[in-house]
């Protein structure tokens, strides 16, 4: 027979903190807790091993819909493995998306930081770069490469992004491959 736990004891031996374990049960990913007469509620093994795989999947990045997704999968018998393994495939490729998003923010940044001679005066290439990415934004669909004038007087050219969704992490991005294209001319 199985032993039942308060919250504090399945938080601990699932190894995540009582206000996730509530937050988990309003949002339907672990089913409301048994409750005893005086309204405490009550876990059992299996909730704590549910737990503990939300806990995993939560370590491996996965969002709550796709816990959500891999819990339905975990508890059904005829799955097929291949369902399985096309969600983590998706999930992977999300990740390897973002890594190359980030090398190339870590790039223009770092392009940035040595464009900039770090001196007394108020002149700052990282300063006048943004200014201008930000007056210069092109507008969500715009194709095409538009001068810019750095301070020291010389123009080059910065590409424009292809067409892209409205979206303030789509605009981060292109104005980071933006201010790339510009340190390399």
């Amino acid at each position: 027979m199985s032993q039942s736990m308060n919250i504090g004891e399945a938080a601990e031996a699932a190894g995540v903190s009582p206000k996730m374990i509530r937050h988990y049960e309003q949002i339907g990913l672990l089913a409301a807790a048994a409750r005893t007469v005086s309204g405490y509620r009550q876990y059992s093994e299996r909730d704590v091993s549910l737990l503990r795989f939300i806990r995993q999947s939560r370590r491996l990045g996965f969002s709550m819909e796709q816990i959500a997704e891999l819990l339905g999968l975990w508890s059904n018998r005829r799955r097929a493995a291949r369902d399985v393994k096309a969600l983590a495939q998706r999930h992977l490729d999300e990740l390897e998306q973002k890594m190359r998003e980030i090398a190339e923010m870590q790039a223009a940044l770092k392009a940035l930081v040595h464009a900039c001679h770090g001196g007394d005066d108020p002149d700052c290439a990282i300063l006048h770069q943004l200014a201008i990415a930000s007056s210069e934004a092109p507008e969500p669909g715009a194709v095409g490469a538009q001068p810019v004038r750095k301070s020291k007087g010389r123009t080059v050219r910065v590409e424009q992004p292809k067409p892209v969704k409205s979206s303030s992490h789509v605009d981060l991005m292109a104005w980071t491959r933006g201010a790339l294209a510009s340190q390399r001319h």
